[in-house]
């Protein structure tokens, strides 16, 4: 699996937690950490917080992405027609993006594969294992345990210490605009 497919990957599944509002699978509600005075992210029974904390989670998704943005100018750099640039120059800017993005996840996501083998190596999926956690691709059939070839380790998220959200409007900016006044 190349570079840019795993990269897709990993945003999708991430974002993909942060929208839907849950805590993933395998994730203890008290591993979520809040900072100091953040609102605690764990789940509520109450139907009146639903909205709230749906709210809250894209709010959150917009908060990585901007996390991602300020350190990482990761926005800049998949929103950009990189066609006209030569490999070369390319390479080099993908080196700086995944090194800053790669400071922002350790910082503020703790993240652990969900099979911690090599890749392109046999695995035995037991009778039981969670199903939201493992994705079968290729010819499926049969029952557990099932045997193949691990093509993507997968991630789970173990904790979360993202910074308190901003108060007002400004949760929906993932990087404001920048204008130099001569």
């Amino acid at each position: 699996m190349g570079f840019g497919t795993r990269i897709s990957y990993a945003l999708r599944c991430f974002f993909s937690i942060l929208l839907r509002g849950q805590i993933p699978p395998g994730i203890a509600p008290e591993l979520i950490k809040a900072p100091t005075g953040a609102a605690d992210t764990t789940r509520a029974a109450e139907p009146a917080l639903d909205k709230i904390e749906k709210t809250e989670s894209c709010d959150r998704a917009v908060q990585m992405l901007a996390l991602l943005q300020r350190d990482g100018r990761l926005i800049d750099f998949l929103t950009e027609d990189v066609s006209p640039y030569p490999d070369a120059q390319l390479g080099a800017a993908v080196r700086s993006v995944q090194e800053s993005c790669q400071k922002v996840l350790e910082r503020y996501v703790k993240l652990e594969p969900i099979i911690a083998s090599d890749e392109d190596q046999p695995v035995t999926l037991p009778a039981g294992f969670d199903p939201a956690s493992i994705k079968f691709i290729g010819n499926v059939t049969g029952k557990p345990p099932l045997r193949g070839l691990l093509r993507n380790r997968g991630w789970r998220a173990t904790q979360v210490s993202l910074p308190p959200l901003p108060e007002g409007e400004g949760r929906s900016v993932v990087a404001p605009a920048e204008v130099e006044i001569p």
